[in-house]
């Protein structure tokens, strides 16, 4: 449990509540009374459990639980993998909605009873029937001020990762009628907030002209200090040939890969970038990253500059990378290109002017990543032991 006065922080350090192995999707829940209490489900890869969902009594500022658990929910029959829950009380019921049946093809339960532990009875409130929504998943229902009751959940999409939804909600006998009759709908009217809000979307295109880095951009694993530098006052991003991690197999285990999600579920991406290497083995490129992943990059070697697409299949299981035919290029500046069809279907190319692009190497399907969905970024690498790594310094990154 972390707290803050304030959303924006600061927030407290994180409090253990409780210690145990497997425990997870937590939600605290504060009865009318003033006792609060806790539900959970389990993970079988780390507890060896599965498919049931318990309720602890908590204290009532969060910080602890003040007994072992009482299991309220067994899904093992018609509902395996019930995890997720949310903890709600309307009309003297209690509810707990949770999903059940894996991301990918799995529905959305609610729960209800008179009382805390139980019994409930159970109903499917939301499913992918005759809809293209599949999943739906992890969902948590939201009142508005205007009373309107609201349903957001996500649909897991693979390559496109975890796509969130709004659905209507309806409540006929205490129970919540989730879309349309059940079923999740693409299009309604959007909720009354007594304001109209325009439509946007989250940054995706990257000029490179500020101080920091946009919120778009996300490492591959946990940064460090030298990978990369904003120098928006000239105008570029820079970063540098970091050495490849020692036993290098592919690009799964290297950090700074700077990465951004699938924007779409069709797009193309164009950057401009100068490569200044100092050593044989540096490169730097562009990159669709996942469970299988490619990219367009350009080394130097010993006789010049070589540009070339590389392709890994199962890269969570160290498969090494595969490179295509190489191409020298002349100069320094180079654009590199990369479209992305429906099924994420990718496709390279690379031009010296930012006018003619020639396609480079064959087609590929990026797979997600795990957990994630696929990104799509930069990265800038070196073979190691170097007195002084070079650097590529990216003039700007454009999503079309």
């Amino acid at each position: 449990m972390v707290k803050a006065r304030n959303a924006a922080g600061p927030w407290s350090p994180p409090l253990l509540v409780k210690a145990a192995k497997g425990w997870i999707d937590p939600c605290p829940f504060w009865d009318d009374d003033g006792r609060a209490y806790l539900v959970n489900a389990m993970a079988a890869s780390r507890s060896g459990i599965k498919s049931i969902l318990v309720v602890s009594r908590m204290s009532a500022d969060g910080t602890s639980l003040l007994d072992d658990g009482v299991l309220v929910f067994d899904g093992h029959d018609r509902n395996p993998t019930t995890e997720g829950p949310k903890f709600y009380k309307r009309n003297g019921y209690y509810y707990i909605f949770a999903p059940a049946g894996g991301v990918e093809t799995g529905w959305q339960l609610a729960l209800r009873s008179r009382n805390v532990y139980g019994p409930y009875e159970q109903r499917v409130v939301l499913a992918q029937g005759k809809t293209q929504i599949n999943g739906p998943h992890q969902g948590g229902w939201v009142e508005t001020l205007s009373g309107e009751s609201w349903f957001t959940h996500f649909q897991d999409k693979g390559p496109y990762g975890r796509v969130v939804h709004l659905q209507p909600v309806k409540w006929i006998d205490d129970w919540p009628v989730i879309g349309a009759d059940g079923e999740p709908v693409l299009k309604n009217g959007k909720p009354k907030v007594g304001k109209t809000w325009p439509v946007v979307t989250p940054p995706d295109s990257d000029e490179f002209n500020s101080t920091h880095l946009g919120l778009q951009w996300q490492w591959q694993a946990n940064p460090k200090a030298n990978w990369a530098f904003p120098a928006g006052q000239l105008g570029f991003l820079r970063l540098f040939n970091v050495p490849l991690p020692e036993g290098f197999q592919n690009f799964w285990d290297v950090p700074n890969l700077l990465l951004q999600k699938f924007p779409a579920p069709e797009f193309m991406v164009t950057t401009r970038l100068t490569f200044t290497p100092r050593a044989d083995g540096e490169k730097t490129g562009l990159i669709v990253m996942g469970l299988d992943y490619a990219y367009l990059s350009i080394e130097k070697r010993a006789d010049g500059l070589l540009l070339s697409q590389t392709v890994c299949k199962d890269a969570e299981n160290h498969t090494p990378e595969r490179a295509g035919p190489g191409i020298s290029v002349p100069g320094n500046i180079f654009y590199l290109r990369v479209r992305v069809a429906n099924d994420a279907v990718s496709n390279f190319s690379f031009s010296t002017d930012g006018v003619k692009f020639t396609p480079v190497g064959e087609s590929f399907t990026v797979r997600q990543g795990r957990w994630i969905g696929a990104k799509v970024g930069i990265f800038a690498v070196g073979p190691g032991n170097v007195r002084e790594c070079g650097y590529a310094d990216f003039d700007w990154f454009r999503v079309e």
